[in-house]
């Protein structure tokens, strides 16, 4: 088989479209993992309905909005009847190659509304506002810059989509999460902000990773032609600058929140990454190196800044810091677009001695992008909380979205590392006015006799994961060959020592800690915790706490011995 120009530039759109699909994967992961466990559930769902959804919706209307210049349908009965979309074809590239390129991009833009929103929006409403993305908005404001509108007439250039895509996204975002409100414990009565951990940062990470990955396909591919010397030299430039303007923008974060709140921030600079990713996508064929590590530079002060903004002076609730990350960052990256331009593929940007009518292009076009967008966006949200409602019931925020939307009791609801706190201004939901005499069958237990056998004491040990091994084996050496392990969780603070949570200092927390109990009766109480004391000492907060009990009777329940006796692990 010959490989002509034609099936090259194919191949390419194609391999672009596969890594911007996988892109859902990489958004779903993230959000996950900034979020709490009880919502894993619902925010995979809606990762995965946004993109399902907005398929049908893009195809039947969407491309035609956006490059038909007409009729707003591709071809929904036969490709035969589609209209003629030759004028806006990649050379060689056939219509539906470029018509799944396109669909992925879309649903890239729907899928950013979802982290901002989470934790608290209707899933039917949540997929009401994403049809409404993929069906008008997001096609219109694309055909002013990439379906021969007035914005590109004018020269206005966003390469692979920083405003097209991202910035779109991060407006819808920033008007559902304000329509919306704030978590339930979000803000205390003064409207301090309080930290709300995500779950699992692992996932929130391997979601940052596959979305690194992925963008080399979502600005590389976006040539959409490989077919000569300088579309392959292009995408050379384009890779490159993608991967550098990230790359810094994380060494700029981990640096300036190192400085700004005394320990380097793990989901901030996780976050970067994708700052850098967003905000060069414009420019990403247009700048050098140079200009792509400055700009990633800026990303990576403006991210931390952005997401301090809207936690703590504009009250809008984000829980994975999208608006920052995707609006925020998408337009500064096309305005910078307007600075750093080196004239190769466009005009020449204000460094580079090109004046200020570029410049004054990029900010007019981020300038009615996002003022059409946040007008129909808030229209459509107005509607649907009109209707249906935006936001779930008190309760079932409470409960998760996992149970209350979608009955999942057998995945990650009500199994969280970090249990949710219900703070003092949280609404309490009460089941009803039963006594708990009532509720609770209540059965007497007489006391064992101090008379009828020895002295048990039950000694519970509280002490850092690390520290286990080490105890366990001590205890062993002392005699105790019987000992209960669990994993809990600890709260408590240094006063004069606050941690930070994506700038916001963290209030008592929750901490992984081991507790080990153990009951004697022959090993004198004194050495067990006198050996404890000895093994978890290192002068730290944190070492931990011993508490003792008295114990009335011990049961052996295969057995039915009571006593010293059923301490005793013999046959």
């Amino acid at each position: 088989m010959i490989m002509t120009f034609s099936s090259v530039n194919t191949i390419w759109v194609l391999l672009g479209a596969a890594l911007v699909f996988f892109m859902q994967a990489g958004f779903s992961l993230c959000e996950a993992g900034f979020t709490r466990a009880k919502n894993t559930g619902n925010i995979l769902m809606k990762n995965l309905m946004d993109f399902c959804i907005g398929t049908p919706c893009f195809w039947l209307f969407g491309f035609g909005i956006m490059f038909g210049a007409g009729s707003a349908v591709i071809g929904w009965l036969d490709p035969g009847i589609a209209k003629d979309y030759s004028h806006i074809l990649p050379s060689g590239v056939p219509l539906w190659a470029y018509a799944i390129f396109q669909t992925v991009f879309c649903a890239t833009s729907a899928t950013i509304v979802s982290g901002s929103m989470a934790e608290r929006t209707k899933f039917s409403a949540y997929c009401i506002y994403s049809a409404a993305i993929s069906l008008f908005i997001y096609p219109i404001s694309g055909h002013w810059i990439w379906g021969g509108g007035w914005l590109s007439e004018l020269g206005f250039h966003d390469f692979a989509g920083s405003t097209a895509v991202h910035m779109v996204g991060g407006v819808c975002a920033c008007i559902g999460a304000w329509m919306l409100g704030p978590r339930i414990g979000k803000y205390d009565k003064e409207g301090k902000p309080r930290a709300i951990l995500g779950h699992n940062i692992t996932f929130a990470a391997l979601g940052v990773f596959i979305l690194w990955f992925c963008w080399f396909g979502f600005n590389g591919a976006s040539t959409v032609a490989m077919d000569s010397d300088e579309a392959v030299t292009s995408a050379g430039l384009i890779f490159f600058n993608t991967n550098l303007a990230a790359a810094v923008a994380c060494c700029v974060t981990m640096l300036f929140t190192w400085i700004r709140y005394g320990k380097p921030d793990v989901s901030m600079t996780y976050n970067a990454a994708l700052a850098g990713l967003v905000g060069i996508t414009a420019g990403c064929d247009a700048v050098s190196p140079l200009g792509a590590a400055i700009m990633g530079a800026v990303f990576g002060i403006v991210i931390v800044l952005a997401v301090e903004f809207f936690d703590k002076v504009a009250k809008i609730d984000d829980p994975v810091g999208a608006v920052s990350v995707h609006g925020v960052c998408g337009c500064l990256g096309t305005i910078l677009t307007g600075f750093f331009a080196t004239g190769a593929s466009t005009e020449k940007g204000v460094f580079y001695g090109g004046g200020f009518h570029f410049l004054g292009v990029q900010v007019l076009g981020v300038v009615s992008v996002a003022a059409y967008v946040a007008v129909i966006i808030s229209i459509v949200f107005a509607i649907i909380k009109k209707t249906i409602g935006l936001r779930v019931d008190a309760e079932e925020e409470i409960a998760g979205l996992d149970v209350t939307e979608h009955g999942l009791l057998t995945a990650y609801a009500g199994f969280a590392m970090q249990p949710d706190t219900i703070y003092e201004d949280a609404p309490v939901v009460v089941a009803g006015d039963i006594p708990v005499s009532d509720a609770v069958p209540v059965k007497k237990i007489p006391v064992f006799g101090e008379d009828e056998g020895p002295k048990f004491t039950k000694i519970e040990i509280i002490c850092k994961e690390s520290r286990l091994e080490s105890l366990k084996n001590a205890m062993i050496g002392i005699g105790i060959t019987g000992m209960t392990v669990s994993h809990v969780l600890g709260c408590g603070i240094q006063k004069g020592k606050p941690e930070y949570y994506r700038g916001i200092p963290v209030e008592a927390s929750l901490l992984p800690k081991v507790q080990l109990d153990i009951v004697v009766s022959k090993v004198p109480v004194r050495t067990v915790i006198e050996t404890a004391k000895k093994v978890l000492y290192t002068g730290h907060i944190g070492d931990g706490k011993i508490f003792v009990y008295d114990v009335e009777n011990v049961v052996k329940v295969r057995t039915g011995e009571e006593g010293y006796d059923a301490l005793q692990d013999v046959e």
